[in-house]
């Protein structure tokens, strides 16, 4: 990981950078610097292998779909302070890429709370946007189907690659790029010097 490369690139778009070489010592920093917020988390791989979520609710109130399912769940999650998530990919260019099905999490991404942190573990890094989009479609994206064991031609090869499919199970249905943060929201990209989700 160019950290170097990746804080000139990130910061020059608008987006704060803080850097961390494990996932405990980010998810530390994390907890230390919410406390009293009405958090929010998207259905991210990289949140639940950081135990992020217990570590939280200590001292926040914290919004997750995936310990309350439901759609109350995802409404009351536009309500939130602070939004954390990751990426399916991130360029060393300085954008961050994501593909979603329900789209409740890119949403938060582009017009959502007081500020928005992105866990990128290294394994998410690409050298261009084009490899990066490539990653969210091939990597990110099958492996998440085959996990939610949906009916589609990447879950069914066990997330092998995309097959840019018509089912009706698609979770592919939304790619946001983000470029900077949008007008108004501070984005801060946490990167950890390991691997981390899909």
């Amino acid at each position: 990981m160019d950290q170097e490369l990746l804080k000139k690139n990130f910061e020059g778009h608008g987006f704060k950078t803080s850097f961390f070489r494990t996932k405990e010592a980010a998810a530390e920093y994390l907890a230390s610097g919410i406390e009293g917020k009405r958090v929010a988390m998207g259905g991210s791989m990289t949140l639940k292998e950081m135990g992020i979520y217990e570590l939280l609710e200590k001292k926040n109130e914290v919004i997750w779909h995936w310990v309350t399912p439901g759609e109350a769940a995802l409404k009351k999650a536009r309500e939130a302070q602070i939004y954390l998530t990751s990426a399916n990919a991130a360029s060393e260019t300085g954008e961050l890429v994501n593909i979603d099905g329900t789209g409740n999490r890119v949403s938060q991404t582009v017009f959502g709370p007081e500020k928005t942190y992105f866990i990128i573990g290294k394994n998410k890094i690409c050298t261009g946007f084009g490899t990066a989009l490539w990653r969210a479609k091939n990597v990110a994206a099958p492996k998440n189907a085959a996990r939610l064991q949906v009916a589609t031609p990447c879950a069914a090869a066990n997330g092998d690659k995309c097959y840019d499919c018509s089912s009706p199970e698609r979770i592919c249905r939304s790619t946001v790029i983000i470029e900077r943060p949008s007008k108004g929201m501070e984005v801060e990209v946490v990167f950890v010097d390991e691997d981390l989700g899909y």
